[in-house]
C-alpha cells in the first residue's frame, strides 16, 4: 500500500466505526485494527484522535458540497435553488448512510458545536466560497422570500425534518422514493417561505 492508500483506509475506517460506535466507542487501536495498519502508522498521518475526526469532517463537508454544486440553478428563483439543495442532500445521505450517521454524531457532539456556530455566524469560509444555505437564506431574508427569523431558526425548519425523515429511512422506517422525497422538500420550503 502507498502511504496515500494507507492514509484513505484509516480515514475509511474511522467513519465506519465511529458511525456504527460513536466517537468513543472507537478508539484509534480499533481504528489502526480495522484499516489493516499499526497503531503508531496513524499517526504518521493524524496528531491525534481529535485531528483525525476534524479532518474526517472536512473531508465529507468538501464532498458533500461538491456533489450540492452538481446542478446548482444559481440564476433560478430562490424556491428552485432550495428544492435542488434539499434533494440533492437528502439523495446524497440515502446514498451514504456512513456518511449521514458521521456528520449527524458530529454536528451533535462538541467537536461539530464550533463548526455549526461558525457556519450560522458565516465565520468559516473553508471551501473558498461562502456557505451555500446560509448566503441563499439570507439572500431569502433580505428580498422578503423567507421568513424573517434568525438563520438558526430558518436552518431547523429547512433540515431539522430532511435529516429526520433521513435517519428514518436508513432505519427502516419509511422508505423515500423520488415523490416522497420531492413532497418532503416542498413541506421544508413551506416552513421557510413567506
Amino acid at each position: 500500500m502507498s502511504k496515500p492508500d494507507k492514509r484513505d483506509e484509516i480515514v475509511r475506517a474511522a467513519l465506519e466505526l465511529i458511525a456504527e460506535h460513536g466517537f468513543h466507542g472507537a478508539p484509534m487501536a480499533m481504528v489502526a485494527e480495522r484499516a489493516g495498519v499499526g497503531a503508531g502508522t496513524i499517526y504518521r498521518y493524524f496528531e491525534n484522535k481529535d485531528v483525525l475526526i476534524a479532518e474526517l469532517y472536512e473531508e465529507l463537508e468538501d464532498k458533500i458540497y461538491a456533489v450540492l454544486l452538481e446542478g446548482y440553478p444559481t440564476e433560478k428563483p430562490m424556491r428552485e435553488r432550495f428544492l435542488h439543495l434539499g434533494k440533492t442532500l437528502l439523495r446524497f445521505f440515502i446514498e451514504n448512510p456512513l456518511d449521514f450517521r458521521y456528520v449527524e454524531q458530529f454536528h451533535n457532539s462538541p467537536y461539530g458545536v464550533a463548526v455549526r456556530r461558525d457556519k450560522i455566524l458565516g465565520t468559516r469560509n473553508k471551501n473558498g466560497g461562502c456557505d451555500i444555505f446560509r448566503e441563499l437564506f439570507e439572500e431569502g431574508v433580505s428580498q422578503q422570500v423567507m421568513k424573517d427569523f434568525p438563520l438558526v431558526i430558518l436552518f431547523a425548519l429547512a433540515f431539522g425534518p430532511l435529516l429526520a425523515v433521513t435517519r428514518d429511512h436508513i432505519l427502516g422506517f419509511v422508505a423515500l422514493d423520488d415523490t416522497l422525497i420531492a413532497r418532503t422538500i416542498e413541506a421544508c420550503w413551506d416552513s421557510v417561505r413567506r
